[in-house]
């Protein structure tokens, strides 16, 4: 791909309706050469507070390109994992008129298929925990019998954030095999499972930024994925986040650099794979060193919170470099504070949850006293507005962001805030961020 200098004026599309996108949105907005911010139908009311919605449906490519073509849109940011996996980055581009920030379906099948990433893991010597692929529920539950220190049932396809199964036990194990595999509860997704050894240790998210070529690796974030304070309960999309993370030394992100990504990238270059776009590394810091959990193949929610409130510099001219193969033509750095983000959730999630409850408390979290030097952000993930009103659509309603001189004061920051938000059985992990250090 030759190079492709980013325009001065830039418009814009933004696919995704989430808390994700809220961030980008919102840091896409301070770029000098955004001209117009173009968002999908749909879009939570924060990210409508930021952009035009796109008049045509996003699903129907020849429509949508014609549209592009009208508007003269020259960059497509695409957030979630479902587009990247439907090949919008490939349909959407028209090189050198339009590009897309997002790896092509092949380059996003590392998320998209649990069983393809193991392979290629395995193939470049990527250190991740011993695992076995199964369609065959008896075969599956033979195998689980011989895990008597537990494992991980993983459905290989998309299940937003909740197709993996932590089990302790035998008993546990068997069931979230016949959930997957008999009772077909995530789908077509889970007809084939990855059943692998349960690693032990803190998690950490490595996220980079690659041009087919060259990465930026992003200041990494620490997720909190399961239900319940103590790191309890069912796995979700994400209770919260915060970076930077202590535990990601300078050391620890060499060896990713050297184990992990630069073996992955160079394996898919061996596969005519150019990848370019997020890759996402969660990494189990266990006793026998870093290993992969998973890949996935765009920004995370809600890590992309904090990362987004930290990030300096224009994301429009970051994704367009990204897009084009310049990521060595851009400077990439940080603010020094700190940044926490507190999930605040409806009653039921990540199960049943009811939808249309009255939002109120925006204004008394954005005005949660603090000490000079920090701030408070409010990114929209599951509301729409009805009737004039802030009302619940989703189980993750609003992500809580704050920024401070320490991780444990942004912490302590989040959740002051998130106690404001008012919502009929609002509930938030309040130990997001808890245990950081300094």
């Amino acid at each position: 791909m030759a190079k492709l200098r980013c325009p001065d004026t830039v418009n814009v599309l933004l696919l995704g309706t989430g808390g994700r996108e809220h961030a980008l949105a919102w840091k896409l907005k301070q770029s000098k050469r955004l001209g117009t911010l173009w968002i999908e139908p749909g879009a939570n009311a924060g990210i409508q507070e930021l952009g035009r919605v796109c008049p045509e449906p996003i699903d129907d490519m020849f429509r949508i390109t014609r549209w592009c073509d009208r508007e003269n849109v020259s960059l497509v940011v695409i957030g979630p994992e479902g587009p990247l996996a439907a090949d919008y980055a490939t349909k959407i581009a028209d090189y050198p008129r339009r590009v897309a920030f997002g790896p092509t379906k092949a380059g996003a099948q590392l998320e998209w298929d649990k069983a393809f990433a193991k392979q290629v893991m395995r193939a470049a010597s990527v250190p991740t925990g011993e695992g076995r692929v199964f369609t065959d529920p008896e075969q599956a539950l033979t195998y689980a019998d011989t895990r008597v220190d537990g494992c991980v049932v993983k459905a290989t396809g998309l299940c937003a954030g909740k197709g993996v199964v932590i089990c302790k036990t035998i008993p546990e194990a068997r069931h979230a095999i016949e959930d997957c595999l008999v009772r077909r509860i995530f789908g077509d997704a889970g007809t084939t499972i990855l059943v692998e050894d349960l690693l032990e240790g803190p998690e950490v998210s490595v996220l980079a930024l690659c041009d087919g070529q060259d990465f930026w690796i992003l200041d990494p974030a620490q997720d909190h994925k399961r239900v319940g304070e103590g790191d309890t309960g069912p796995n979700t999309g994400g209770m919260g986040a915060f970076s930077p993370t202590p535990k990601a030394t300078q050391e620890l992100l060499r060896v990713v650099q050297r184990d992990v990504l630069v073996p992955i990238i160079d394996a898919l270059k061996r596969m005519e794979i150019p990848f370019r776009g997020v890759l996402y590394a969660g990494m189990m810091l266990t006793a026998a060193g870093p290993k992969v959990l998973e890949f996935n193949t765009r920004f995370g929610d809600p890590e992309t919170q904090p990362i987004m409130a930290r990030l300096k510099g224009d994301l429009v001219e970051l994704c367009w470099a990204t897009a084009t193969g310049n990521l060595s033509e851009v400077d990439l750095s940080f603010d020094a504070r700190a940044a926490c983000c507190v999930m605040v959730c409806a009653k039921g999630y990540p199960g049943n949850y009811a939808k249309g409850l009255e939002i109120t408390g925006l204004e008394d979290a954005k005005a949660v006293q603090r000490n000079p030097g920090e701030d408070v952000l409010l990114f929209h993930s599951g509301t729409t507005r009805r009737n004039g009103n802030l009302v619940t659509n989703g189980g993750r309603v609003l992500g809580v962001t704050a920024l401070a001189a320490t991780n444990a004061r942004a912490a302590e920051l989040a959740r002051q805030a998130a106690a404001c938000i008012r919502f009929e059985g609002a509930f938030f992990r309040r130990d997001i961020g808890s245990g950081t250090g300094a």
